[in-house]
């Protein structure tokens, strides 16, 4: 068997695994993006919670504001929610400096 025989071997199952991983790529892309669906209702839902009630989770109501106002339709909202949450969790409870 030559080299070129093995190479056209090799390209026919690759195309195989292609279109596998062509559907793999869409299905990804379609999970993603609901997932970005699903993120954004549930940040309008979290805007919907009273003063009281965002400072339980750590948020406030312009941290929400700001999160659905700088993001792009495609882009997932919670992201920043979760860095807002994080930063205010750890700056919450410090002691302040000794003097």
């Amino acid at each position: 068997m030559s080299t070129t025989e093995c190479g056209i071997e090799l390209d026919l199952a690759h195309e195989r695994r292609g279109a596998e991983s062509r559907l793999a790529v869409v299905l990804k892309r379609t999970k993603s993006l609901w997932r970005i669906f699903r993120n954004r209702v549930a940040t309008n839902r979290i805007y919907e919670l009273d003063d009281n009630q965002l400072d339980d989770i750590g948020l406030s109501r312009h941290d929400v504001a700001e999160a659905l106002r700088d993001t792009r339709l495609l882009d997932d909202p919670l992201l920043l929610l979760t860095r807002s949450a994080r930063q205010r969790a750890r700056t919450r409870f410090q002691r302040p400096p000794r003097r």
